[in-house]
């Protein structure tokens, strides 16, 4: 990970919201996980919350016993965390690695490891931490993308993606580091959320219908999909 990047301001001007908006979308795909492999966390952690909305969205849908704790180490996404802070929910201005004694029931890690220039090294040593694992990985590479080259190099440059991932690869990569990967499903931001350009705007009717017809090949040919994957 490319740390000043997300220290210097650099990353807040590319992306002012800090993706507020993504945030009720991803924690009801994460509830959706958590009810569909009936667990029962009494602690939940977010590494590299962002702006903290999401465990907002989780804490005020999930049982009142929850406790809840997000790490940042971007102080500008911070200060956007410390506006939510409350009860059951604090946020921690730190790298959980520093933090021997941390351990949680369910990490959260949303649209994370491809931030990371070492993000084998990360995983293994996060692996300790907490119990179960859910992960929220942005399938990037797609024939078109690769075709017109442009999603790619929008998502290095706007979105800090050092690397980039089809379903096969990431849940591979989990097992490489002596992960379980226990579930998966894929997650269509490109069709449930709002377009942010005019061709992805085009793009959604045509990612819809192959998506309705065949998930795997419609996140192979189009893109526009992420993997949402419970490993412990």
């Amino acid at each position: 990970m490319n740390r000043k990047l997300y220290t210097d301001g650099s990353y807040l001007k590319n992306n002012p919201t800090w993706h507020l908006e993504d945030s009720e979308w991803k924690a009801n795909n994460i509830l959706r996980m958590i009810e569909k492999n009936k667990l029962a966390p009494k602690t939940i952690c977010e590494i590299g919350c962002g702006a903290g909305e999401i465990l907002v969205q989780l804490k005020d849908k999930m049982d009142k016993k929850i406790t809840f704790c997000g790490y940042e180490i971007s102080p500008q996404a911070f200060h956007m965390c410390k506006e939510r802070q409350g009860d059951r929910i604090i946020y921690k201005n730190e790298d959980i690695l520093e933090e021997t004694e941390a351990f949680f029931d369910l990490i959260l890690l949303i649209d994370l490891i491809e931030h990371m220039e070492d993000y084998y090294n990360f995983l293994r040593k996060i692996r300790h931490k907490g119990h179960y694992k859910i992960l929220h990985i942005p399938l990037d590479l797609s024939s078109q993308a690769i075709l017109r080259s442009k999603p790619l190099e929008r998502s290095r440059e706007r979105a800090g993606h050092l690397h980039f991932f089809t379903k096969e690869i990431a849940i591979q990569i989990l097992k490489d580091v002596g992960y379980e990967a226990i579930d998966y499903f894929y997650t269509a931001g490109a069709i449930e959320r709002p377009a942010k350009s005019l061709i992805s705007l085009l793009f959604k009717l045509p990612r819809k219908l192959l998506f309705g017809i065949n998930k795997e090949f419609a996140a192979r040919l189009l893109g526009g999909y992420s993997i949402l994957v419970l490993a412990k």
